[in-house]
């Protein structure tokens, strides 16, 4: 049976028990003298000596364990414990308390017996003094107590290590956090072995976790768990938490500041000219379109439509007069009344009878209209045709625009030989009232005969082109 201390071995207890208990002789008169196991019987010197087994055992040691002799038995020590440096105050094996052949045995054996002449007796005697291994101390009782040489600084344990007691020795060890390199505790980095999920701080003997903005630390202290911003309602209007971090959005009409979490309104109004018809008012999130008076919103909530003054009775004409709409306004017609030499002959015309001699040189007919036409309208465009209702044969007729065209915006365009259209040439800019009289020339050579009629054509150009 073996026994491992601190390195070392003990072989043979048989042998080391002899060498730390009594040694018992045994004596037989007349037949020589029996020795323990670990000791031989020497005649020429008549006591028992060591036996030395580390030269008469073959392998008393085996593998890399160098073979020490002791009194009564040897010891089994790492060959590398012989290449450390001893401390003074290193405990070693005491040696056993046997007799010394070269001094004889005065003190070790058993005082003269009276009455025997003082003969010396034949076996030895050994002290009652406890003899312990390394790393024992002997106490009072005569038992061994372990030495606790980290208590009484007698390891070996440098500054960067941590001593630990064992039994009959220690242990020199590293605290936490740290590994032993070359008898040396150096820190351990932990970051680099991927202890945390996302950042990782390496500290002496210790690390320390942290998380990427968006997340917070797990209790576990590795982990991180992702924030919900939403919850803290960091937009202004609408929020989508995302792995990490969190999205801002904006209702219908708005759009994100730069800070990515306010939202601001949006000027739709700036965007295009085109939005609205007339003018266009921004409004919180939205926008709309206003009309000028004398005009509504249309149902596409952009468009200008007219509001029509004399049909829905929104006018200031009296009973006398008739209501003329046009384009964003209304006009209040008086009652037509004919300068002499004409004569009414009916709401909207005057006659000159060719009987009265004053009407000789003067149009047979004035026919009064009305019509409205929108500022900046687009050109060429026919805006007014006529022709002759009573025809003759061999008559021929011409049309012309006798007054009222000072600006030649407008010309007379023949479509047949009984009408023509009246044409638009130049945009003409509202409000403005424009009177043109338009004639039409009847000549018959058959019967030498020429004479004319006259529209008389009022136009109110709107203010606005629509």
């Amino acid at each position: 049976m073996l026994f491992e201390i601190r390195g070392f071995r003990f072989c043979s207890p048989a042998r080391m028990l002899a060498a730390l208990v009594f040694i018992l002789l045994c004596i037989r008169p007349g037949h020589g003298q029996t020795c323990t196991e670990g000791f031989a019987y020497d005649r020429r010197a008549r006591q028992c000596i060591d036996v030395d087994e580390c030269r008469t055992v073959p392998d008393a040691c085996r593998g890399d364990m160098r073979c020490v002799n002791q009194n009564g038995g040897y010891l089994c020590m790492p060959r590398t414990f012989y290449n450390q440096p001893y401390r003074q105050d290193t405990p070693v094996l005491p040696d056993a308390a046997y007799p010394d052949p070269s001094t004889g045995f005065t003190d070790t054996f058993l005082p003269a017996v009276p009455g025997r002449g003082g003969v010396e007796p034949s076996y030895p005697r050994v002290r009652s003094t406890a003899q312990c291994i390394l790393g024992y101390t002997p106490a009072e009782d005569g038992t061994c107590n372990d030495i606790d040489e980290c208590e009484t600084n007698s390891h070996h344990c440098n500054p960067t290590q941590v001593c630990i007691n064992t039994s009959g020795g220690y242990t020199c060890s590293c605290t936490e956090g740290y590994w032993l390199i070359g008898a040396q505790c150096q820190d351990i980095d932990e970051c680099r072995y991927g202890y945390c999920q996302q950042l990782c701080a390496n500290i002496p003997g210790s690390y320390s976790c942290s998380c990427n903005p968006g997340f917070i630390l797990n209790p576990d202290s590795r982990t991180c768990q992702d924030v919900d911003e939403c919850e803290d309602e960091p937009c202004s209007h609408g929020c989508f938490n995302t792995y990490g971090s969190f999205m801002c959005n904006c209702d219908e009409g708005f759009e994100l500041a730069s800070d990515g979490t306010t939202c601001i309104d949006l000027d739709e109004c700036s965007f295009s000219e085109f939005l609205c018809q007339h003018r266009c008012v921004n409004t919180p999130g939205s926008f709309s379109c206003i009309c000028p008076p004398g005009y509504y919103v249309f149902e596409d909530g952009r468009s200008c439509e007219d509001f029509n003054e004399c049909d829905t009775g929104n006018n200031t004409c009296t009973t006398a007069q008739v209501c003329f709409n046009f384009q964003g306004g209304y006009t209040c017609l008086d009652p037509l009344q004919c300068r002499p030499p004409y004569i009414e002959v009916s709401d909207n015309q005057c006659m000159c009878s060719a009987e009265n001699p004053a009407c000789r040189d003067k149009p047979f007919t004035i026919l009064y209209r009305h019509m409205d036409l929108s500022s900046g309208r687009s050109v060429p465009a026919d805006i007014f045709q006529m022709q002759a209702t009573t025809r003759y044969p061999g008559a021929f007729y011409i049309f012309q625009i006798k007054s009222g065209n000072d600006g030649r915006e407008f010309y007379m365009r023949q479509t047949s030989n009984v009408s023509a259209t009246l044409v638009l040439s130049r945009p003409i800019k509202g409000p403005k009232e424009v009177v043109l009289d338009l004639e039409m020339v009847t000549v018959n050579n058959v019967i030498n005969f020429r004479g004319s009629s006259i529209i008389r054509l009022t136009i109110f150009v709107s203010e606005h082109p629509f």
